[in-house]
């Protein structure tokens, strides 16, 4: 970018060079320049233009001669190696209004109109070529839409009035025609010629747009007329006259070179603050996950319950789906013979198919470790971008929000156990595009778009997806109250962007969704009870928190990994403060809305009264029985209030740190800003996750000895069956890279003739009995029911062997299995093994 440095009396600044051109050099005048207010500067980068630029100078001066305003010329000399600057300089003698820059060394026509608009002062600018292609005189057309309210106008020879006197060659006009439908489908929609070297501008909006840009050649037009399209500044295509001139400067090579513009400029910008924002988000992932990647393998999150070794069995299984180029909505390998239908499970077939290269190389131990680390980082970094991009101007505001929304005490209960609630990236996609459909600039790419964001989303988790539905449309209840025109304006394009999207993610996920409903194994609605929030929960602090207490903690939640609330009452506070200050912006009206309303409905059906033991209904009635919402954890819509708080924190802090103090209780009110939110949010700081270390498995499946007993198509049973509570089992399967199938196991599966949906297997006599000896210790009775029961269980599982390895009330279950298969059975290593082939 230029810089600066003193040039006249005016207090405005001529810009220089990059350092690796040099300085721009002002030419010596004979008179100073123009000092009082400029109407109109011309801009006319020239390189190696002596024997054309000394008429188009002439013609310049002669036309604004004739206008009732105040003008300049500034010709930006790139480099040349003939006697441009003297044509210039001469013109200069004559007419002081007209100035000369020059730069050492050649940059690019783009480097040239950059300097030339930085060191303008009019309060319109014109770019025009040193050729004059376009005659001086189609100025007038130009102003004309400006005066009408454009912000900038631009020459065009492709619309109807436009009149070319001389054209080009037929190949160049060709590629100029390809270029242009090229440049308007990547940069600039709307524009049919955006390469015609005649543009008039608002001065302050194009030296803001020229400051901030980046490609010194031939496209810098295509990267100005984006800025303003990105602005949503109005931009007007004026037809005008235009003539081929000999001795242009373009040559077939820089076709070329505009297409790989064309790619820098959709590369998006990385400033040095959203490197270290995301290095910073990263950092506070690994914090996190510290303990996991310092023994990878064996470390266990102490917390996750039976669900790390759940998802790291999903990884697996996807893995193996995919590498062997079977179903990957369904498996036999778990609950055999009826298998699980993967569809209706958490998979997040969205990472777990594109990670199968990482699964299948190091492991799906891996692949969980990556997903978390990586899932929050990113999902930080997502929701940084959407607030920087639609709500705040400063960064490390925006990186507040972010981090909020990623690290906030329900998303860090659920990051340890379920990354299909904490692995949210794609929600502030989704918001984006659904905002891109209110402002209407390309409302069929964006529903498409949108339609495919919603699809993927689909394949990450779905319940999640209902829940961010819910808070959208809390949101824009709420906007619809505190702004109903707006609203109203907004609600026709934003319902038929909606419908398109619907459409196309309809046709994505059409046939897993009917599989999910439909297919073998397919259930509805799941078994939870009511699982809403207690109030307190909602004031409380969380067990990972910096300021809470895992005793309280655990009393006002369902487990570890459900702490859906506890945002402790100074943010609570902190949020009611910053919608009453900034209650004038409908959106924070809406923001407030959206949070209390969801923080109630996750109180569920029966709201308890703290200090009593009555009960008030709750609005979750409302929606307890509709379809979808029925299998909803309730007091997970309290999540919806995560990111309405995030972004009300960053507009708090945006306030705070962009006010100026200007006076001591300004300053006053800016430190007990600051103070606030230091109070809200330091004790909900995220404390490391523990992890243990995972029992190895048994050698009986680590050497592969269970390859003697299980034949193709039957199972291996662990004693006891897998279950929710009991997934040691699916270990052993990752360990034996998936070569056998199992009975029971953890997943949600129907259940009865409703088919409604429960976690684990359908309870069998066997399994039950098992299960019992497990938590009891004791062997019990076992006579010809039993055993009867026994031999229909292993039939039905189609088993081949039992296998016990070495746990605690090993000796109970070993006596009870004996007793049912009525023969001792075979010690190898430290697993009591029986084999059952003969009766399978």
């Amino acid at each position: 970018m230029s810089q600066t440095q003193p040039a006249d009396a005016s207090g405005r600044t001529e810009p220089t060079a990059d350092a690796a051109a040099g300085p721009v050099v002002p030419a010596p005048r004979a008179e100073p320049p123009q000092t009082g207010p400029v109407d109109l500067t011309v801009v006319v980068p020239a390189y190696n233009e002596e024997e054309r630029l000394a008429p188009s100078l002439t013609a310049i001066r002669a036309h604004l001669a004739t206008l009732d305003e105040a003008w300049e010329v500034v010709v930006v000399d790139d480099g040349s190696t003939d006697g441009t600057a003297g044509v210039v300089e001469r013109a200069a003698a004559e007419e002081p209004r007209i100035r000369l820059l020059r730069t050492p060394a050649n940059r690019g026509k783009g480097h040239a109109v950059r300097t030339g608009v930085l060191a303008s002062h009019g309060t319109r600018v014109l770019i025009t070529d040193a050729d004059l292609a376009t005659p001086i005189e189609e100025l007038d057309r130009l102003r004309r839409r400006l005066d009408e309210g454009a912000t900038a106008a631009v020459g065009s020879r492709a619309l109807p009035g436009s009149r070319i006197s001389v054209r080009q060659h037929a190949l160049r006009e060709l590629l100029g025609r390809l270029g242009a439908r090229l440049i308007r489908a990547a940069a600039v929609p709307g524009i049919r010629d955006t390469q015609c070297g005649f543009k008039l501008f608002d001065g302050e909006k194009i030296r803001t747009a020229c400051a901030g840009s980046r490609l010194d050649g031939w496209s810098y037009d295509v990267e100005i007329l984006r800025f303003f399209h990105q602005a949503d500044w109005e931009v007007a295509e004026v037809p005008v006259r235009w003539a081929h001139q000999p001795g242009s400067k373009v040559r077939p090579t820089a076709y070329a070179t505009v297409l790989a513009d064309l790619i820098r400029l959709r590369r998006p910008v990385v400033r040095p603050v959203d490197l270290t924002v995301a290095g910073l988000f990263l950092l506070l992932s690994f914090f996190l996950y510290g303990g996991l990647w310092s023994d990878l393998g064996r470390g266990y999150l102490a917390d996750s319950g039976s669900d790390q070794q759940q998802w790291e069995w999903f990884f697996a299984v996807t893995a193996d789906n995919v590498s062997h180029l079977h179903n990957p909505l369904f498996t036999g390998l778990q609950n055999a013979p009826l298998g699980v239908n993967l569809m209706a499970n958490t998979v997040m077939l969205g990472l777990s198919v594109p990670l199968t290269p990482l699964t299948l190389a190091f492991g799906p131990h891996v692949t969980w470790a990556v997903v978390l680390t990586g899932g929050l980082a990113v999902t930080a970094l997502a929701w940084y971008w959407l607030i920087a991009r639609r709500f705040v101007r400063s960064r490390w505001a925006a990186a507040l929000g972010g981090g909020f929304c990623a690290f906030a005490p329900p998303m860090v209960s659920h990051g340890v156990a379920h990354p299909n609630f904490a692995v949210l990236f794609v929600m502030p996609l989704i918001i984006d595009r659904m905002l891109r459909l209110c402002e209407g600039r390309r409302p069929r790419r964006d529903a498409v778009v949108l339609g495919l964001l919603l699809a993927y989303q689909i394949y990450l988790g779905e319940e999640v997806l209902l829940l961010a539905v819910t808070g959208l449309a809390l949101f824009a209840l709420g906007y619809a109250l505190a702004s109903p025109d707006v609203a109203r304006a907004l609600a026709g394009r934003l319902a038929r962007g909606l419908a398109v999207a619907g459409l196309v993610a309809a046709v994505l996920v059409v046939g897993p969704v009917a599989w999910q409903f439909y297919g073998p194994q397919s259930y509805h609605s799941v078994l939870h009870g009511q699982v809403g929030n207690h109030p307190m929960a909602l004031l409380e602090f969380a067990t990972r928190s910096l300021g809470g207490d895992e005793k309280i903690a655990a009393s006002l939640s369902l487990n570890r990994t459900e702490e859906n609330a506890f945002f402790g009452w100074p943010l609570l506070v902190l949020a009611v403060a910053v919608v009453v200050r900034l209650r004038d912006q409908p959106r924070v009206r809406a923001l407030g809305f959206t949070a209390l309303a969801a923080a109630v409905l996750s109180l569920g059906q029966n709201i308890p009264l703290p200090g009593t033991d009555r009960t008030l209904p709750g609005p979750w009635r409302l929606v307890a029985r509709l379809p979808f919402f029925e299998s909803v954890i309730e007091s997970r819509t309290a999540m919806v209030c995560v990111p309405a708080l995030g972004i009300l924190i960053a507009l708090a802090c945006d306030r705070l740190a962009l006010a100026r103090a200007r006076s001591e209780r300004e300053s006053s009110r800016r430190l007990l800003g600051w103070a606030g939110l230091a109070v809200a949010l330091v004790p909900l700081l995220p404390t490391p996750y523990r992890t243990v270390e995972r029992a190895p498995a048994p050698a009986f499946i680590a050497d592969g000895t269970w390859r003697q007993y299980v034949r193709p198509g039957h199972t291996l049973v662990p004693v006891p069956v897998p279950s929710p509570a009991d997934v040691t089992a699916l270990g052993w399967q990752i360990e034996a890279g998936m070569g056998f199938a199992l009975p029971g196991g953890y997943f949600n599966g129907p259940w009865g003739p409703e088919r409604i949906g429960i976690y684990g297997p359908e309870p069998r006599a066997t399994s039950d009995l098992l299960n019992k000896v497990r938590e009891s210790g004791q062997t019990p009775p076992v006579g010809d029911a039993e055993r009867r029961a026994f031999r229909d269980d292993l039939a039905f599982w189609r088993a081949d062997v039992l296998v016990l390895p070495r746990q605690d009330k090993g000796t109970a279950l070993r006596e009870t299995v004996t007793r049912l298969a009525g023969a001792a059975p075979a010690r190898i290593g430290d697993t009591w093994v029986w084999d059952v082939r003969d009766r399978g």
